[in-house]
C-alpha cells in the first residue's frame, strides 16, 4: 500500500537526494501540492480518478506526483526517469503498488509515447526545466494520442504557452500549443513550494485534444513556419518568410498582411498558410 511507504522527506534523505542542477531538478516534497495536481486535473476534466487509463510521468524524482497519481488508481502508471538515484526509488513503490507501476530507465525525448494506441493515455509530470519545451513541441505534434496533459512548467513558459497575438510572450510554442489544445490554468507555485527552491514561480496547465487537429504533416509545416518567422520577429513577414515560393500571391489568398511581423499572425492564420505551401 502507498500509506505503507516512508515520507517524502525520509525518502530523500535515506537515497541522499540532492537535486541536480544538470537534470533540471526541482523536488516536490509537499503530497498536499502533488496531492492538487492530480486533484485539479480529474476535477477539470470531470472524472473521478483515472480508473482503466494509463498515464506516464516525466522525472518522477523522489516520487511524490507518483504516489499522489497511484492513489487515483490508473490502469498502469509508467514513469521515466534517468536518475539512477530516482529509479531506486521507483523501484522501492513499485514494491508496494505491484504491477500498477511501469518503470523505465531512459531519455524521455526518445521515448515513443504513441504506442499503445488503443489505451486512453495522459500524462502528468513535473517536467525537468530544461526539457520542458523540447518534450512539449514533441507531445503537441502526436495530441491525437492523448487524452490530457497535466504539466507544470516555469510561469514565464506556462505564460508563453497561453500567449495571445500582438504580445511579446506569443511565439511558437504558443501557435503549436493553441493549434492543437484546449488549455487551461490549473494553479501556480510559489518557489519555495520546491527543493532547491527555483528563482521564479511555476505553474500547473492542463492540455485537453481540440476535437479538430491539424494532421501530423501540416503542423510540421507550422512549426517550420514559425521557427522561420519567429526567429527573425522584428522583421516583417515579406522578409521572415521570403524563402516561401508564391509568398505574395498565398497571403493575398488568406488576406495576410505583408508587412505583419510574427507576432501578428493569429495561430488560425499561421494554419492557413501551412495548408497551401
Amino acid at each position: 500500500m502507498i500509506e505503507d511507504l516512508p515520507s517524502l522527506r525520509d525518502t530523500v534523505e535515506q537515497y541522499g537526494l540532492l537535486a541536480k542542477k544538470s537534470l533540471g531538478q526541482n523536488f516536490l516534497l509537499d503530497m498536499n501540492i502533488t496531492d492538487k495536481i492530480v486533484h485539479s486535473s480529474l476535477e477539470a476534466q470531470g472524472k473521478k480518478d483515472f480508473n482503466g487509463e494509463y498515464v506516464y510521468e516525466v522525472g518522477p524524482g523522489p516520487g511524490g506526483l507518483t504516489r499522489a497519481i497511484l492513489k487515483a488508481h490508473p490502469q498502469c502508471l509508467t514513469v521515466i526517469e534517468m536518475d539512477t538515484r530516482c529509479i531506486q526509488i521507483m523501484q522501492e513503490i513499485k514494491k508496494h503498488t505491484g504491477s500498477a507501476l511501469n518503470i523505465i530507465e531512459g531519455d524521455a525525448l526518445k521515448y515513443d509515447f504513441t504506442q499503445a494506441n488503443d489505451c486512453i493515455k495522459n500524462i502528468i509530470s513535473n517536467l525537468p526545466y530544461n526539457i520542458s519545451v523540447p518534450l512539449l513541441l514533441g507531445w503537441l505534434k502526436n495530441m491525437r494520442s492523448f487524452a490530457s496533459m497535466t504539466l507544470m512548467f516555469q510561469k514565464e513558459v506556462a505564460e508563453r504557452i497561453t500567449a495571445e497575438p500582438n504580445s511579446k510572450t506569443y511565439g511558437r510554442i504558443s501557435v503549436m500549443a493553441q493549434l492543437t489544445c484546449q488549455i487551461k490554468n490549473l494553479f501556480s507555485l510559489n518557489p519555495n513550494c520546491f527543493v532547491p527552491a527555483p528563482k521564479i514561480w511555476s505553474s500547473v496547465l492542463l492540455f485537453q485534444p481540440l476535437k479538430q487537429i491539424p494532421d501530423a504533416a501540416v503542423l510540421s509545416k507550422v512549426e517550420k513556419l514559425t521557427e522561420s518567422a519567429f526567429g527573425q520577429r522584428r522583421k516583417m513577414i515579406r522578409q521572415s518568410l521570403k524563402s516561401i515560393p508564391n509568398l505574395a500571391d498565398i497571403c493575398e489568398q488568406t488576406e495576410i498582411d505583408l508587412t505583419a511581423r510574427a507576432e501578428n499572425l493569429t495561430p488560425q492564420q499561421y494554419l492557413k498558410l501551412a495548408e497551401l505551401i
